[in-house]
């Protein structure tokens, strides 16, 4: 496989498209030139699991605790917070002085309005709003919940910093269809965004909010602790072919880069006055999803089948390359290597050399009857691209009718819904990443559920699988719950969810100058010019 050459045909003809005047690229020194990964299209962090979407939210919008780097919940809109009545009664304080951008005060009903409508779309929140009896504001500045039982991870299931994003926004809003989206932005967060100058496929932008109050105490750290800002004014301007982006960065054209491209990194890291790091220890995870409401994944004996066909590794090379193996970890499970619910239970059917011709004969031993299989890969992601190439050549060695249908990134989660057979326009696989933090546990874990038709686009029906994921929640300790997982993963290799095609790192890059770039995601407050 040629990797640099399906990296430049995924990109070419874009070099320089995003080019425009000197009048247009010169700017003051209080704005903060960003290359996102991709064009931000859903404006709704409620409504999609699209990371340009999760930077978007957290921009605009602010929640009621961040997540450290300990990935341990912390007070970030409240100012702290009561537990009574046997862990049965939880009263949230919000901060005195919070602002919503139009200059209305953020009140406890906000936030009711906004946890309902998000506990609606998150699998975590829905399974806090299955505790409470009752959700209330008492007052402006108190959040009450009334459970049935105790729910001590309240904090993290309203801070975790995976998708979506449990984003406050002012009743009016919040009441909006959560399967809806919202389309005016009025959030509380540290920036404004600028509907008026948005430039489709091209340029967000976003104005420090004035009125925003950060934390007067603790330390900055992912997503908790005070939000300062610096820059005036942060421009997102889309460069979807990687050397037009790294080149830009580079010349000074821009000042930071998302992803900094793995066939780029040497590039980068021998120019002057540019900085590469890895910020985000966790990385991504990638995975190959497939429909088990039609065939051929239906068959579960089918899916096993394939396992033996799974190779982690030339994934992983090629995406990132082979010339420095610590960017990539196989193999891979269901949980995000180096975390506490991470083990190596049942992955030995990853390891060792692949015997495709083996794999081929039984997953016709298993019951595939020729049936098409239309593999989805996001042709506007690089990295996607690459993993889907991969995932195309396996099915083909393994005997599977594959048709490839490449598409932009959010059109195709928008057919990832339909649950009909491929004639009907359905799907039957596939390829996409989570930040690593989104699969530290079951409660974060979107993907790894068993719910059929009622859970993530996939549908697994999987009894076993649902009834870990609850249990775990009641766990009595860290080591109950690494035991549950370790069952979960068991669970998993025997009736495959989807597949785990293994964790890399995502360095990012930036001019020398930019200073204050939290680890985690994209975030931009701290980031000052130095």
């Amino acid at each position: 496989m040629q990797r640099r050459g399906i990296l430049q045909a995924a990109g070419a003809g874009l070099a320089g498209s995003l080019a425009g005047p000197a009048s247009v690229r010169a700017q003051s020194a209080t704005t903060l030139r960003f290359t996102p990964q991709q064009d931000l299209v859903t404006l709704d962090p409620v409504t999609t699991t699209s990371y340009a979407t999760r930077n978007h939210g957290y921009m605009v919008f602010d929640t009621l605790y961040g997540m450290d780097s300990n990935f341990q919940p912390v007070p970030q809109m409240v100012e702290g917070h009561t537990v009574e009545n046997d862990g049965k009664l939880w009263n949230l304080t919000l901060r005195p002085g919070l602002k919503f951008h139009d200059g209305e005060p953020v009140r406890a009903r906000d936030c009711v309005a906004s946890l309902n409508r998000w506990s609606k779309r998150d699998p975590f929140g829905g399974l806090l709003m299955a505790a409470t009896d009752e959700l209330s504001a008492p007052d402006d500045r108190t959040i009450r919940f009334r459970l049935k039982a105790p729910f001590p991870l309240l904090p993290m299931a309203l801070g975790k910093a995976s998708v979506p994003v449990c984003a406050m926004m002012p009743e009016r809003l919040a009441n909006t269809d959560p399967f809806r989206q919202v389309t005016e932005l009025v959030g509380s967060g540290p920036f404004r965004y600028k509907a008026d100058e948005r430039v489709p496929g091209s340029l967000n932008v976003y104005t420090k909010f004035e009125g925003y109050v950060p934390r007067s105490n603790g330390t900055p750290s992912w997503t908790a602790g005070p939000k300062v800002v610096h820059f005036d004014r942060v421009e997102w301007r889309v460069m979807p072919d990687p050397s037009t982006a790294t080149n830009a960065l580079i010349a000074g054209e821009a000042d930071w880069q998302e992803y900094a491209y793995h066939d780029q990194l040497t590039l980068l890291r021998r120019a002057r006055n540019v900085r590469v790091a890895t910020n985000d220890p966790t990385g991504f995870v990638a995975m190959m999803q497939v429909n088990h409401l039609q065939a051929p994944f239906n068959n579960p004996a089918i899916r096993r089948a394939l396992w033996g066909g799974i190779d982690q590794t030339s994934t992983m090379q090629a995406l990132v390359g082979t010339s420095d193996p610590g960017l990539f970890h196989v193999p891979l499970g269901y949980f995000c290597p180096g975390t506490p619910m991470a083990s190596d239970v049942g992955l030995g059917v990853l390891t060792g050399a692949r015997d495709m011709a083996k794999v081929k004969q039984a997953v016709i031993d298993a019951g595939y009857k020729g049936e098409p299989v239309l593999l989805m890969v996001p042709s506007t992601s690089q990295g996607l691209a690459v993993m889907g190439t991969v995932a195309e050549d396996t099915l083909k060695q393994a005997g599977f009718n594959v048709e490839v249908y490449a598409v932009e990134f959010n059109t195709m989660l928008q057919r990832r819904n339909r649950k009909g057979p491929v004639a009907d326009g359905g799907w039957s696989a596939y390829v996409t990443n989570w930040a690593g933090m989104d699969w530290l546990n079951p409660a974060m874990h979107i993907a790894l559920r068993g719910a059929g038709e009622a859970g993530y686009a996939g549908w697994a029906t999987i009894p076993r699988l649902e009834e870990l994921r609850t249990a775990w929640f009641s766990a009595p300790d860290q080591a109950a719950q690494a035991a549950i997982c370790r069952d979960m993963q068991e669970v998993g290799m025997r009736e495959v969810p989807y597949y785990p095609l293994g964790q890399y790192l995502q360095p990012t890059a930036f001019r020398s100058n930019i200073q204050g770039i939290l680890p985690g995601f994209a975030t931009f407050w701290n980031v000052k010019r130095g």
